[in-house]
């Protein structure tokens, strides 16, 4: 089953969910997918308005809508799907935050664009399934970067040496930003295990990090291009 948000369902008139393996769009989604803009996701912070179904949005990772029948997606691996919607269901947004859109800005820059129509406080936000700090770990000349450039508590953005909590970064910077309310959604993009029906584990989650060391150890490992997960969130009514 594909992760939903306890926060985005109690708000009617929309459908929302994030993907995984078994169903990288998630199902209650994939009647609308013809409805998605077209875009490049190249982890920059440009945010676009999506005006009419299938919109070509060129280079961009962060989607706002004030229009029912439109489905906003970010496709992901390790990075950071976080879905926004107003209280009332009447607006929606989505982007799509590595490290590099949470250090450059993006949560910041979808924040901007609400509120030129309202305020962050009449909004909720929901973060998926990413690289969690459990298996996270990055150079430290980023970690210096985040240290540096990022103003938050140097042990939540970093609760152990040389890994990241991306997540908790998101939180925090959508709190400092007057969001109503946050939660999460999903695990650990790298190690969560789940069972089939015959009882054999695998992965939950496509992986660049995983597939990565996959293919270092094993260069004939399929990589994942085309094989990332969606979360997307739609207006109905």
């Amino acid at each position: 089953m594909t992760d939903i948000s306890a926060l985005l369902s109690q708000i009617p008139g929309v459908r929302h969910g994030f993907g995984d393996k078994s169903a990288l769009l998630p199902p209650l989604l994939q009647p609308f997918e013809a409805t998605r803009p077209d875009k490049k996701q190249v982890h920059g912070v440009r945010i676009v308005d999506v005006i009419e179904p299938a919109q070509e949005m060129g280079d961009a990772d962060g989607f706002y809508t004030a229009l029912p029948g439109i489905l906003l997606t970010v496709f992901t691996a390790d990075c950071l799907p976080v879905i926004f919607c107003r209280k009332d269901g009447k607006r929606i947004g989505v982007v799509h935050a590595g490290w590099r859109g949470l250090k450059d800005g993006i949560i910041e820059k979808m924040a901007e664009r609400i509120n030129q129509d309202g305020s962050t406080a009449d909004w909720v936000a929901s973060i998926g399934p990413s690289a969690h700090p459990c298996c996270y770990e990055v150079s430290q000349e980023l970690v210096d970067e985040f240290l540096t450039e990022v103003n938050l508590p140097p042990a939540l953005m970093v609760p152990s040496p040389r890994h990241l909590n991306l997540a908790a970064i998101a939180q925090a910077k959508l709190a400092q930003l007057g969001f109503a309310s946050t939660d999460h959604a999903g695990n650990c993009t790298i190690c969560t295990m789940v069972s089939d029906a015959t009882g054999a584990e695998h992965y939950k989650y496509t992986s660049f990090r995983r597939n990565s060391h996959q293919r270092a150890k094993d260069p004939s490992h399929p990589g994942i291009s085309g094989r990332n997960q969606q979360s997307g969130i739609i207006m109905i009514a």
